[in-house]
């Protein structure tokens, strides 16, 4: 009887390595074994797609103005200094303004690119495996919680040389000074340089976010063994 039992039981256990040995040998190949050394450097990858493919089209003319997923729009603060312009017959003034404002952004991303990519370069990812998992901008989030304050302080003094570059200190000093001189306006006088430094950062993480979900969503756009290799796993 127990020999019996026993016979069944080795079996079941035969069967059952069978089906396991099945399953193993439907696994993309590749997948096992990646470790986080891997996975890191593929993450990189998938940003430095972001800084070539899609920052890079915010370096050209109305990459910024154009786009409205990274316009820069006035701050909430000059809003009432448009509306006024408007209302007293300078609203082309009022445009040059805000077009000007997104030129400065366009060529300072330009030259500012390199800072983003040494950023991707030195960054290190604590569980990468975890990132890889995540969402769809999960690599993007982690690049800009580590980097933002850091890139704020490389990239303001170029958007401060690109504001005199394309003339937005000319524009917008003859701007609020026309604002200043009508009677019964509380004065303004917004540090519109540290404005844009933000809005263009946050741009450029909007438009790296889109390249990392195309590599996620998109087996295509996975252009080396190593992008392919490693996000095969999160699909």
């Amino acid at each position: 009887m127990s020999k019996n039992i026993l016979f069944v039981v080795l079996i079941l256990v035969v069967q059952s390595c069978g089906e396991l040995q099945q399953v193993v040998n439907q696994l993309p190949q590749g997948e096992q074994g990646i470790g986080n050394f891997e996975i890191g450097n593929a993450l990189r990858e998938a940003l430095d797609n972001g800084i070539d493919k899609q920052v890079g089209k915010l370096t050209q003319t109305d990459g910024f103005y154009k786009n409205e997923l990274v316009k820069i729009m006035l701050p909430e603060e000059l809003i009432k200094v448009d509306n006024t312009l408007r209302k007293i017959g300078l609203a082309n003034l009022a445009d040059e303004g805000l077009k000007v404002l997104n030129r400065a952004a366009e060529d300072a991303v330009g030259e500012a690119t390199p800072i983003f990519v040494n950023a991707v370069k030195d960054i290190t990812f604590d569980d990468a495996r975890k990132i890889l998992m995540g969402t769809d901008n999960a690599a993007t989030q982690y690049l800009e919680n580590g980097t933002r304050g850091a890139l704020y302080q490389k990239f303001k003094p170029v958007i401060e040389s690109s504001f005199d570059k394309v003339g937005a200190n000319e524009i917008w000093t003859n701007l609020i000074n026309r604002y200043n001189s009508i009677p019964l306006t509380k004065q303004v006088n917004p540090d519109l340089s540290d404005y844009v430094t933000g809005e263009a950062l946050e741009g450029v993480y909007t438009m790296i976010a889109i390249e990392e979900k195309q590599i996620r969503s998109n087996a295509a756009s996975r252009t080396t063994d190593l992008l392919k290799k490693v996000f095969r796993i999160q699909d």
